[in-house]
């Protein structure tokens, strides 16, 4: 069934946090959603802007349940007086506290030929063929102030090609030679394999919390998400407008 399912991709194991009062609705619709999925982890239950719907946080997955915990809602909460998307800053927010946690130390970063204006964190797989054409452009990243931080996620799974090859790139040695094996590695060249204590588990771990599915997915240093290629100069509009607090043109 569609709910069910909807339910379980939310089943995510992360903590939104923020801490909010129990109340009677709380434990209402605790009860009402351990019945219906009891697979889900609720992270946070709130008052939503809307009287009598309630939002309950699962992971980065924001689902409304109504107060009596009967009817589920599927979507977003939009303001049409405003126009603006009142679910998205929540899930924002999320997304932006679980990368920080991941930490830079943890992540291969390309630092840009200018001062940084902004910095993404991009979700990529070596084999991918969009990953590459953004790797290709990394330079032109730089020249528009963009700090480019990778994390791995080999769609193909553990123990795939494109998952050893991003632990090889891991082990390759320090931040210089990381940097130096994912640029051959995404040129197509062979790279001599490796092993070593790696974080590629845990970016893979944060994909699913994400739950992506295609690369390169990037996240900007709000938390937004951005599916797919971006090529530079659009990109740097787009972040340069997100960051003066409304859309680039």
């Amino acid at each position: 069934m569609h709910f069910r399912r909807s339910l379980a991709a939310a089943a995510l194991m992360l903590a939104a946090g923020a801490l909010f009062a129990a109340s009677p609705e709380d434990a209402t619709i605790r009860a009402a959603l351990a019945k219906a999925a009891p697979e889900i982890k609720i992270d946070s239950i709130q008052p939503s802007p809307i009287k009598g719907l309630y939002e309950v946080m699962v992971g980065t997955e924001i689902m409304y349940v109504t107060a009596d915990g009967r009817y589920y809602v599927d979507g977003r909460i939009l303001d049409l007086a405003k126009r603006e998307d009142l679910t998205e800053p929540r899930l924002t927010g999320v997304r932006k506290r679980l990368v920080d946690g991941l930490g830079e130390s943890q992540m291969i970063v390309f630092e840009p030929s200018v001062s940084a204006k902004h910095t993404i964190t991009v979700f990529t797989d070596i084999e991918c063929g969009y990953c590459r054409k953004l790797h290709s452009q990394i330079a032109e990243y730089g020249k528009e102030g963009i700090r480019v931080r990778y994390v791995f996620f080999p769609r193909a799974g553990k123990g795939s090609p494109a998952y050893k090859e991003a632990i090889s790139v891991w082990c390759a040695g320090d931040a210089a030679a990381r940097r130096a094996a994912l640029t051959a590695a995404k040129a197509g060249q062979t790279i001599e394999e490796k092993t070593c204590d790696n974080p590629v588990d845990a970016h893979m771990a944060l994909a699913q919390k994400f739950a992506l599915h295609g690369t390169p997915s990037i996240v900007t240093e709000t938390g937004e998400m951005i599916g797919g290629y971006v090529e530079p100069k659009r990109l740097a509009a787009k972040l340069a407008g997100d960051a003066a607090g409304g859309p680039a043109n």
